[in-house]
């Protein structure tokens, strides 16, 4: 009897629950059609497009930490300055923080979508004026552009994913679909995913269709949309403006949630029960009956040595006719 206690001790130590999860597993119904993978091809026509005006600005998202990364950036970073540029020659250097433009209007800057907005609708030869931060002093530099001569290299649009409210992929829009939907190249979410439950397939929201506003908020990049589905509230919806066929529609897109399941029951010594997504199992009287079992097959154990087994046979069954 003096070994009972620490066999129970060791029995507590066994049930000791494993360390949780700090993210949901993949939604097992995500559909992705082969042909949304890659981005259409619409390099001729891209080439086709007004080429706008050029400063010899290069700038990139200015989110650097987690923190800045879970919400809106503030300004965008340089990363480039093309010697002999109107930007060369207005002094800007890279890492300086553009914060925002002033031309005709002030317009602030958040996403690199904005920046090639700007470039795009400017008339060679007008001049803009950027509030910088450089080295946390604010300055404005003064930068009068020029006619482009060639178009902008081709920039890689991302791919996000969303499983948590609405299983959805979306990608950054293509500079033809993004200009099209009167963005700036790399803003718009282009739906090129969705789980089989998601809540915007009865909204109405379809393959290819480009989110071009959430709430009333420009997408000036695909994450824009993910942080309004992650901020949103329980049981709400998404008031979202969709660019479909070149046509402007606003449709309201509910959301959703995880449905949870249990995944494992213990009282030491008596029962265990463990539930995996392909994989349950069950012991009893510390192992006098315990059984697994998955999809394919299953074993029982009796008595701890009586064991029985069975599974899936390597053929279908006859079916009468």
């Amino acid at each position: 009897m003096k070994s009972f206690p620490l066999l129970f001790l060791a029995s507590l130590a066994a049930c000791k629950s494993a360390q949780l999860p700090s993210t949901p597993p993949p939604l097992a119904a995500m559909e992705e059609p082969l042909e949304r993978m890659g981005e259409p091809a619409d390099e001729a026509a891209r080439l086709a497009l007004p080429k706008g005006s050029f400063t010899g600005l290069v700038v990139g998202d200015s989110r650097t930490s987690l923190d800045q990364l879970s919400g809106e950036p503030e300004g965008v970073v340089v990363t480039g300055v093309v010697e002999n540029s109107p930007a060369d020659a207005a002094g800007l250097e890279v890492g300086d923080l553009v914060l925002e433009v002033r031309a005709a209007q002030t317009t602030a800057l958040h996403w690199p979508s904005d920046w090639r907005r700007i470039e795009l609708e400017t008339e060679p030869g007008a001049p803009l004026a950027l509030v910088v931060d450089r080295a946390g002093a604010e300055r404005v530099f003064r930068i009068e552009t020029v006619a482009r001569v060639h178009a902008a290299e081709r920039v890689a649009t991302e791919r996000l994913r969303e499983e948590r409210r609405v299983g959805v992929v979306v990608r950054g829009a293509t500079e033809v679909e993004a200009r099209a939907a009167a963005l700036g190249p790399g803003a718009g979410a282009v739906v090129v995913g969705l789980t089989r439950e998601s809540p915007w397939r009865s909204a109405g929201i379809g393959y290819g269709d480009l989110v071009r506003a959430v709430d009333g908020r420009e997408v000036g990049h695909p994450q824009v949309l993910l942080d309004a589905i992650r901020s949103a509230k329980e049981d709400s919806a998404l008031e979202l403006e969709v660019v479909r066929g070149g046509a402007v529609t606003s449709v309201r897109a509910p959301l959703s949630r995880r449905e949870q399941e249990l995944k494992g029951f213990s009282i030491p010594l008596l029962v265990r029960y463990e539930r995996a997504r392909d994989t349950a199992s069950l012991s009893l009287l510390l192992g006098l009956f315990s059984r697994e079992s998955t999809p394919a097959a299953w074993k029982m154990t009796i008595l701890w040595f009586l064991r029985f087994s069975g599974g899936d046979a390597d053929r279908l069954e006859t079916v009468e006719r």
